[in-house]
This record gives structure tokens, sequence and C-alpha cells, in this order.
């Protein structure tokens, strides 16, 4: 995507008015919306509030952590009032450690939009001019480069968020108009001077959970379009096996109420509504379906049901202030906790992950039910008509099922949760840790995966119902399938695929579909 300024009629979001949802929060950081910064008396009160508190706990010449003291387990170290601006630059120069790749630009907007709506809440001490910074990188499209690796999650995401105040700054490397550049070099290009960071500012930009709330925002509401892929592809599958529908009957699930599994179950009912007669196997063992088909509503409601909790618990996070020292609003008073852990981010993302894998599990399955001459009642074997008279000469979707086999395979590997892997760290003052941003990469990772499969899944059960024939019986169906087999061309032999897949991925995450 080139990276350029978000256009100046996009959608306009207020920070410090009220909360960002899930799609708020996606929209900022898949460049398709712009924010500004509440106007409101009352918002320029609470910073100004905050702002004046710190100073005055700084006069006073009580200990504020981070801002006259040392960090972590160094805070029984004093600092001059005059050594505070030292202090907060080399706070984001030594944590410029992190690894690997650079996080996607979508992500690292996130990240951004997350920390200016935790600032914005007032209680951080912080200035406005922060906040104006933070917004024009936003609006301007200039995404600062932040390696991926490097973040236990408590105090936060102290390593790379550190890139993100560093770029605010004109240090480090910055995605600017298409291309990777010196941060001082974009500022240059944009008009803005580098920026010069107030007491406590520094801290107040890394010790939060900004980049794992991002990571995650993002993948719960790709997730949504795993979800619908995976019921649409379970839909074909049932046509092109001849399955039952009933097994989606509406008492069935008013018996077990569980309000995702119902919803699921109802859209494989809208979807497998028949104006005619559908097909049906009439082999006796047929009376039940495998349980990947007959469970569906079951195994995808796990994934309906939890998305909702897992989304509010997302958004709390990201609306919620998670810096450390904090101002009270109230009597000004120094108040340091522990809202940087990120805790129930891992919770939600572990979560995630093994309702993604078992949704590709589900997926596989059901590839495999098709592809199998021995399962598929009826269907050439791997789906691979032969076009030419002579089915040796074809392979169909035999390819296909490895890859499917193997991508959830790493998937259900992925699923381990990273919580568990808790360490001590930092002289043992982080001596618990959230893992939270390991937790967060690996959902992203997931949904990856999981379109993957899904794509292929996609493929598979609408080659099966093209085999099978009497889709357009069911009006809500039909266009899917010929969809999909409109963007295979699987008319066509063996042929590759891999364009295809990659193609049918990337719009089930942009859910596109």
């Amino acid at each position: 995507m080139k990276n350029d300024a978000i256009p100046a009629d996009a959608q306009v979001y207020v920070v410090g008015d009220g909360d960002f949802g899930i799609d708020e929060l996606v929209a900022v950081a898949r460049s398709r919306a712009r924010v500004r910064l509440s106007e409101t008396p009352a918002f320029r009160a609470r910073l100004a509030t905050s702002a004046r508190a710190l100073h005055a706990a700084i006069e006073r010449g009580e200990p504020v952590y981070g801002v006259t003291t040392g960090y972590g387990g160094s805070c029984g170290n004093r600092v001059d009032p005059r050594d505070i601006e030292a202090l907060g630059v080399n706070l984001i120069r030594y944590h410029g450690c992190g690894t690997g790749a650079p996080l996607p630009i979508a992500e690292t907007r996130a990240a951004m939009l997350c920390r200016l709506l935790c600032l914005a809440r007032g209680y951080s001490g912080i200035t406005p001019d922060l906040l104006e910074r933070l917004t024009a990188f936003l609006n301007l499209g200039i995404t600062p480069c932040v390696p991926s690796e490097g973040s236990v999650g408590a105090s936060g995401d102290l390593t790379p968020m550190s890139y993100i105040a560093a770029a605010l700054a004109g240090e480090r490397e910055v995605v600017y108009r298409g291309r990777r550049m010196p941060a001082a070099e974009a500022l240059a290009a944009a008009g803005l001077p580098p920026y010069r960071f107030a007491p406590k500012e520094p801290l107040a930009m890394l010790n939060g959970t900004s980049v794992m709330t991002g990571i995650a925002a993002l993948a719960v509401w790709r997730s949504r379009g795993l979800l619908a892929a995976a019921m649409e592809a379970t839909a074909l599958t049932v046509h092109g096996l001849s399955g039952n529908a009933g097994h989606f009957h509406e008492t069935i699930f008013d018996a077990k109420p569980f309000a995702g599994q119902g919803r699921v179950a109802a859209r494989l009912r809208e979807l497998l509504a028949a104006t005619g007669a559908a097909p049906r196997c009439d082999d006796p063992f047929a009376l039940q379906d495998p349980y990947s088909l007959r469970c569906a509503p079951q195994i995808l409601g796990v994934l309906a049901d939890a998305l909702t909790w897992i989304e509010r618990w997302v958004e709390i996070e990201a609306n919620g202030v998670n810096d450390n020292p904090l101002l009270d609003p109230a009597t000004g008073a120094v108040l340091t906790g522990g809202n940087f852990y990120g805790g129930h981010i891992a919770l939600a993302m572990d979560t995630l992950k093994a309702a993604l894998a078992s949704v590709a599990d589900m997926a596989d399955r059901q590839i495999a039910l098709v592809v199998d001459g021995r399962f598929n009642r009826g269907l050439p074997g791997n789906l691979a008509p032969a076009n030419d008279g002579d089915c040796a000469l074809h392979h169909g979707f035999k390819g296909m099922q490895i890859t499917a086999s193997a991508l959830t395979a790493e998937m259900q590997k992925n699923a381990m949760p990273a919580a568990v892997f808790s360490r001590s760290t930092e002289t043992h003052n982080q001596d618990k840790v959230s893992l939270g941003t390991i937790a967060a990469r690996d959902a992203a990772r997931q949904c990856e995966l999981g379109a993957r499969v899904a794509a292929i899944h996609w493929l598979a059960a609408a080659q099966a119902c093209r085999l099978r024939g009497g889709v357009a019986v069911r009006p809500a169906l039909g266009p899917l399938a010929d969809w999909a087999l409109a963007q295979a061309g699987l008319d066509d032999g063996d042929r590759p695929m891999d364009a295809t897949i990659e193609r049918l991925a990337q719009a089930i995450l942009d859910l596109a579909l």
C-alpha cells in the first residue's frame, strides 16, 4: 500500500470525546479515516490539570517514577530536575534493540492510535503538543518502522514503542510516500520539526499496551472475515456432498442457546434454503453427516461467541489508561501501578488463536471429505473431472489438500498459549510478564494462515458444487459458488493455484467477499 496522507475528505474520528470501537480503530489503522483532537473545553482542561499536577510534584521535590527517578529496577536512583530531558532521551535510545521484520503498516498505525487514545484520557501529565504530533503522523501517513520482536508485554510494549517515540523526534526510520526513509527526511518533507519531549512524555509514549492492542484489534476484525468465509464454505460443502441441511434446524439451537452458535446455524439455514429439491444422498449411512459438517454451528459458534467478549476486552484496553505513573485528576496525586500489564490481551489473543485453529481444522476435515472418493458420495476423486477423457492425467485438488493440511498443522502448533511462558526479566523487577504482544502477533499469523485454509476450502467446496450440480435451487448459495469458480477457472484441468489462493485469502482478510 502506498503510504500517502489520508484523503482530506475521509471520515474523521474525534479523539477525546468518547471511545473508539473495533471498526473505528481498524478504519484509522487501514488508512481509511482521519483523526482530530477534541476541541471541547473539558478535554483541554483534563490535559492541563494533569500536566499541572506533574509539574507541581516535580517542584515539590517528590520522587516521580521515570521523571525524577531511574527506570524499572533502577527506580531507587534519583535524577536532578535539570537532567529530566536527558533521562527521557536515554529511555528511547536504550530501548532501540528490537529485532525481526517490521510490523505491517496497519498494525503500526493501530498502535499509534491506541497510544493517542490512552494519553488523551488526561492521566499522563503530557502536553497537547504530543497528541498533535501523533495525530499528524496518522493523518499524513508517516509510519515508523517498528521491529516486531522484543516486547514481553509488561511494562507494556517498551521496545517497539520506542521506535514510534524516536520517529516523532526525527530519529530512526519511517515509511512515507511509499518508501522507507530516515525519519528526519520524512519530517522535513512533511514540514514538521523534530518533536522535543516534555517531562514524562518519553515514558508515557513507551509504557503501555498499545502495540499488542493495535495488533489485536486488527486480528479481531480479520477474524470476522474468517468466520463469514467458514460459514459460506461450509454451506457449499454441505451441498457438494448432498448433505443434510436438517442438522441446522432452529429447534436444535434453541435447546442450547449459545448466541454465536445460533447465529451460525441461522446463516447456514439462510444459505441452504432451497426453492426446489436439493441433492440428498440416499445411502442409509448418510442419515447423519460427519461431525465437521453436522457440528459446524457448534464448532464455528465457539469463535463467534468468543469474539463477542474478545472484542469488548480489546476495546476496553484500547480506550483505557495503561500508562504509569498516573496523575489523579481529582487530587493531583502521583499514582504508581501496573495498568501497563497486558494480561487481558494475552488471554484474549491466546483464546482467539485456539478458536481460529479449530475453525481451520474443521475446514481441513471438510476438504478431506470432498476430495476423497471413498467419502464424497460419488464425486470424482480429488474433484478432478477428466476433461480430455483420461482421468489419469488430472489430479485436481490433491496438492491443494496437502497445502491446507500443512497450513492447519502450523495453526495448531501456533495455538499454544503464549501467556504461560512468562519469565522474570529486568533484574527481577519485571518478574511476571504478560507476553501479550507475542500472543497478538501469533493471532495475526493465525489470521494469515487461516485465510489461506479458508480460500482452499472455498475453492474445493465450489468445485464440489459444480460437479454435483443443482446449486441453482439454493438462491443464496449459487452466486457464492459461481464467484469462487470464476476466481479460479477450475474448469480448465490441472493448473497452478497459488495466486488464486492468495487473492481469495486477501479478500477474506479484507472482509471483501
